[in-house]
Parts: structure tokens; sequence; C-alpha cells
């Protein structure tokens, strides 16, 4: 988890407790969002990743946003909450999907993102 973490800071230019969260965020997304046996395989693929989707699950964050939104805006309004701008968000999104196609697949990664609507501007 240590290496997505950084891996993910490194892409997007914020601190890992910053990268930690949003990757968080987005797991737990897609764990509620997405396709049950795709979105289990990719935790399953990365390490950590289950415990960490499961520490975020309840969100928080996003103001108004955040609170009246739900799919992708809502996303949008949890990671705002953290301090993230568009262009952050799209570089968390597009290494963490990096890595989860080198670890679960392009098949699995690209069945979550066409199950969301308005995911694959991020991966």
């Amino acid at each position: 988890m240590q290496e997505l973490i950084d891996r993910v800071a490194a892409a997007a230019g914020i601190d890992a407790t910053t990268a930690e969260q949003a990757i968080g965020m987005i797991l737990a997304f897609l764990r509620k969002e997405g396709p049950t046996d795709q979105v289990d395989k990719l935790l399953g693929a990365i390490p950590g990743a289950s415990d960490l989707a499961t520490a975020h699950a309840a969100g928080g964050g996003g103001g108004l946003l955040g609170m009246f939104s739900g799919g992708l805006m809502g996303l949008a309004g949890q990671l705002s909450g953290l301090g993230l701008g568009m262009g952050e968000m799209q570089s968390v999104g597009r290494e963490l999907f990096n890595v989860a196609r080198e670890q679960a697949g392009e098949d699995t990664v690209g069945e979550i993102a066409g199950s969301i609507p308005g995911l694959g501007q991020f991966t």
C-alpha cells in the first residue's frame, strides 16, 4: 500500500497523508458504486486496499456538495474537502487506476470504469 500511496502522491504533487485519504475515498466509492465482483477483484489484488476502503467507507468532507450529491459528484465533493483541485483529482485517479491495471488487469479496470458514468475521464 505504501508504494501506491507514494506513487499517487508523486503523480498528483500532494503529501502522502492526503494521497492515502484520497485513495481510501476512491476505493470506498468504487466498492459502493461499482460491480461487486470486479471491485472485489481489484481490492484483493492491491495489498491493503480493502482495509483502506473500509476505513473510508463513511466518507466525510465535501461540504454541501458531498452531503447532497451522490455518485461521482459526491466523490468529487469529498476529494475537494481534502483540498484537491480537479487537476489533482484527475492525477490521483489516473495513477490509482494505473496501479489497478498493473495489479488486477485491464479487463477488471475497464469493467469498473464502464459501469460508473463519468469515471472514464479519471482512468
